[in-house]
């Protein structure tokens, strides 16, 4: 309290002198320019300074000195005063740390990547491709030869149907395969039937088509032409890899030599990261 009352009345003191100085300046500016000499100009000029210079050391110190105590904690006392400061100022503290992770949570919500949807990763995948061309042994059903299909019912894999119903949203989707009976061929449309594919899709039956020879499945890609097609046999790859402008070869083992536009992935869904 003391130095604070000793500071107001230093600054009182320079308030007058500077009413004094103010009075004396207009004086001596009332007179002539050619009644100074240079050393009255100078010591006026350089008791200027030292005002303006006292002026601000004294003005420095107060802000900080002000701003002190709610930066630093107040020493330990056994005083039931100092238990009482203590108390006082440690919500602050905890309410200042609360806001600040609030506010970096809020950041780090704000600047974290969005995951991708099923469809974006499908459309990005596919090159924005339009029109794809699959076979459905080993890729769409569990079954992987035509000879399991005349011994047992056709199953769709569970895990490749959201990405097939993906696919037909955004792509103009031709099924096929090669059969050895037309009991096959009912099998094959009623599996595909039972899970869906012609209700939550946009696939008709009209387009899975059935041959009766491998060959067969490549004259069907040629005709449709396709952007994508997508198959487990290396040697229809191979033949059609001139020809399509892309092609996805389904197989657990990766070949030593492929042709630039062939990409090879153990599943369907795996080439699309859904595993």
């Amino acid at each position: 309290m003391a130095a604070e009352s000793s500071k107001e009345e230093l600054v009182r003191l320079i308030k007058k002198f500077g009413a004094y100085l103010t009075v004396k300046m207009s004086n001596l500016f009332s007179i002539s320019l050619r009644n100074l000499d240079s050393r009255s100009v100078g010591a006026l000029a350089g008791f200027a300074v030292a005002m303006i210079f006292t002026w601000r050391l004294l003005r420095s110190p107060s802000g900080p000195q002000r701003r002190q105590p709610k930066r630093q904690a107040p020493a330990p006392s056994s005083s039931g005063v100092s238990s009482q400061s203590t108390t006082t100022l440690a919500p602050s503290g905890v309410c200042s740390s609360s806001e600040d992770s609030r506010a970096q949570n809020v950041i780090d919500e704000f600047f974290q990547p969005v995951k991708p949807t099923l469809g974006q990763i499908v459309r990005q995948k596919l090159s924005e491709g339009r029109k794809v061309t699959c076979r459905l042994l080993g890729v769409i059903l569990e079954e992987s030869s035509p000879e399991e299909l005349q011994v047992k019912q056709a199953t769709v894999r569970s895990s490749v149907l959201e990405v097939l119903l993906e696919i037909t949203k955004f792509c103009d989707l031709y099924l096929m395969e090669r059969v050895l009976d037309d009991e096959s061929e009912r099998k094959v449309l009623l599996a595909l039937e039972d899970a869906g594919v012609f209700t939550s899709g946009g696939l008709v039956k009209d387009k899975v088509l059935f041959c009766s020879t491998e060959n067969g499945r490549s004259s069907f890609v040629r005709q449709l032409e396709p952007d994508w097609h997508i198959d487990t046999n290396p040697e229809v790859v191979s033949q059609l890899a001139r020809f399509i402008k892309y092609q996805l070869h389904i197989s657990p083992f990766r070949p030593e030599r492929t042709a630039s536009n062939v990409f090879t992935a153990p599943s369907l869904e795996q080439f699309f990261g859904c595993v």
